[in-house]
């Protein structure tokens, strides 16, 4: 995953045919993504919690795939993709919960926190979001547009932001999620989610 090389070259490196290669890596991506469950953990959002009502932020992240289809196209690079949603922790930058694959043409980010995120959260609690989430402020969110957004606050918005942008861009490390996505689509949410396992045991 992390160099995302043609089956041909990588079961050569491991000495194995090509057929035998593909047999033993999809099991152990998929048994790799079902670490989800232990390792990213909703509750985290708590670790240093100082009695805020926001301690997660939210954002999409979309990657390409090899798909020609309207309910696929995403507007973010101009092609077909999948669309997930993570929520860090605020203060620690945890990886607390993903969410999908989803289709960037049928669905953008504040339809896909209201069917799942929003629902998980305690009452009173918000999340930190960009202006895509502007349709749940300020109840659910905090977003740079809403009517009671503090400009006090501004660097620190800036900083969440910046730390969100940091763990797609630790996403995209891994050329499988770089680069146009070519195998079978219902295998890339366990590609999505082994990657976020690795990625949140990085960060503890």
């Amino acid at each position: 995953m992390k160099y995302y090389e043609p089956e041909l070259v990588l079961s050569a490196k491991f000495g194995a045919d090509p057929k035998t290669f593909r047999k033993q890596m999809w099991p152990f991506i998929h048994a790799l993504s079902e670490l989800e469950y232990q390792v990213i953990i909703f509750d985290n959002r708590y670790k240093g919690d100082q009695q805020h009502d926001c301690l997660l932020s939210v954002d999409g992240t979309d990657f390409r795939i090899n798909w020609t289809s309207k309910a696929f196209y995403s507007h973010k690079f101009k092609g077909c993709g999948l669309w997930y949603e993570v929520a860090l922790n605020i203060l620690t930058g945890d990886i607390c919960w993903i969410n999908g694959p989803f289709e960037p043409g049928k669905y953008n980010d504040l339809m896909i926190f209201r069917m799942g995120l929003m629902g998980e959260l305690d009452e009173g609690e918000r999340v930190e979001a960009d202006d895509g989430y502007l349709g749940e402020a300020p109840l659910h969110v905090k977003c740079p547009k809403s009517l009671t957004s503090d400009p006090v606050n501004k660097k620190l918005k800036s900083r969440v932001r910046s730390r969100h942008e940091t763990c797609n861009k630790r996403f995209k490390q891994w050329k499988i999620l770089k680069e146009v996505y070519r195998h079978n689509i219902a295998d890339h949410g366990s590609v999505f989610r082994s990657i976020a396992v690795l990625t949140q045991i990085s960060f503890q």
